[in-house]
């Protein structure tokens, strides 16, 4: 893989010259919209013809021999992508880069805001090959259990059939003011409520032709963790083989009675579910300081920490396709793809950082006399991210959510990545 991040006085004809890459291809893989403006510290992706890197982490017994048996590449190249490396001194723990022909394997779910609809089925097809599911949030439920359709989604369902993506029902505890505690407590305690939840889900599963399920229960009351996993139990028992995917807060430890984790118990949710998708995203959050999406140092605090509860193999984590734009003196918070982002540095001339401990972009621009910051994603936070992936031999990722975009994210899939199919 190729990354160049822009250097003050560079513009994108030294640098299509530098790579020979044609601008047009730059422009395309990272959706610039002129050729004419660049600003210091944009990150690049460029195509080239180089092995993909795999990141593997020794274990007992590990030689270099076998490693280069394993990638099916030879000793004489991981020694060159390890400068300094002793061979003979392999020590547990220690993260080798890998060039090899084989690619990382993931499960990639997608989650899309039905919209119009001829626009979402444009973005599905744009990028159906970096997708393993698509998970359609158009569902909810009422005070007394019944789930209930929102919005129209039976086109996206039929095309993801048609393009081997499976589509998953997704259902939440949301209401017109956001996402409800009470509603997921009043539902999961009460035995009729949670029945008639269960048994309203499975019937639309079937009425609407979905393959599978994906809860987003958020801000259950910690008193409901038992509750929360009678549901997934019961739902998973008739769903008769179809695939049952939960979501669940992010945490680095189990605090049982914390208000937003606590009702989460990672390992028997874990032994229910086929696929656990911890959300590794907003530690920056709308209304906070500013601060990263997802700062690498936490996300693998989080994965570390779920690995002892979930086997890596069911497990996902997920990558945001957004950034926050915020007010320094109020924390006023403004989403906005990662696109809208990065072209915003761009529109506005502001120079990108990178904080060199959180592997996250960021810059600062004034809006009249406000002061803001945006902290967003780029190709550089991408690579680290999908680097854990491979260290901890993760089943995949998802990204919330599909239509806005960030072509370099697919760019990177496509060219380094198989998406598993099923």
């Amino acid at each position: 893989m190729t990354v160049h991040v822009v250097q003050t006085g560079e513009d994108l004809w030294a640098i299509s010259n530098k790579y020979s890459v044609p601008i047009e291809s730059i422009l395309n893989l990272n959706g610039l919209v002129a050729a004419s403006v660049v600003v210091p510290g944009l990150a690049l992706y460029l195509p080239d013809n180089l092995p993909h890197i795999r990141f593997y982490r020794i274990k007992a017994g590990d030689q270099i021999g076998n490693l280069a048996f394993q990638f099916h590449t030879v000793p004489s190249s991981i020694l060159a992508a390890n400068p300094g490396i002793q061979p003979d001194q392999l020590h547990i723990g220690q993260i080798v880069n890998i060039p090899s022909p084989l690619k990382l394997q993931m499960a990639a779910l997608g989650f899309i805001l039905p919209s119009s609809e001829s626009a979402n089925i444009i973005t599905l097809n744009s990028i159906a090959g970096q997708l393993s599911y698509l998970a359609v949030v158009a569902y909810s439920f009422t005070d007394d259990g019944f789930a209930y359709r929102e919005i129209e989604d039976a086109v996206l369902v039929a095309r993801c059939k048609q393009l081997k993506i499976k589509p998953l029902l997704m259902i939440r505890n949301f209401t017109g003011a956001g996402f409800s505690a009470d509603l997921a407590g009043r539902v999961l305690e009460n035995i009729t409520f949670r029945r008639n939840l269960v048994a309203s889900i499975l019937n639309l599963v079937k009425q609407r032709g979905y393959e599978g399920v994906s809860i987003d229960f958020e801000f259950i009351p910690p008193a409901r963790r038992r509750d929360f996993i009678s549901f997934l139990t019961e739902l998973k028992r008739g769903l008769d083989g179809l695939f049952l995917h939960v979501n669940v807060h992010a945490k680095t430890e189990d605090i049982p009675t914390n208000r937003i984790i606590g009702a989460y118990d990672y390992a028997a949710i874990g032994q229910v579910a086929d696929m656990v998708a911890v959300m590794t995203i907003d530690y920056g959050y709308p209304g906070g300081p500013p601060a990263p999406i997802a700062p690498i140092t936490w996300m693998e605090q989080v994965i570390q920490y779920s690995i002892t509860q979930i086997p890596p193999k069911k497990l996902q984590v997920a990558m945001a396709l957004y950034g926050y734009d915020k007010a320094i003196r109020t924390n006023a918070t403004k989403a906005m793809s990662v696109l809208s982002a990065q072209n915003q540095a761009i529109s506005t001339g502001s120079s990108i950082q990178i904080d060199l401990s959180a592997k996250s972009p960021w810059y600062r621009y004034w809006h009249g006399v406000e002061e803001r910051i945006v902290w967003f994603e780029d190709i550089r936070s991408l690579i680290e991210k999908y680097r854990l992936l491979d260290i901890y031999q993760l089943a995949g990722t998802t990204f919330w959510q599909i239509t806005l975009p960030f072509p370099q994210n697919w760019a990177y899939i496509r060219d380094h990545i198989a998406v598993i199919k099923t």
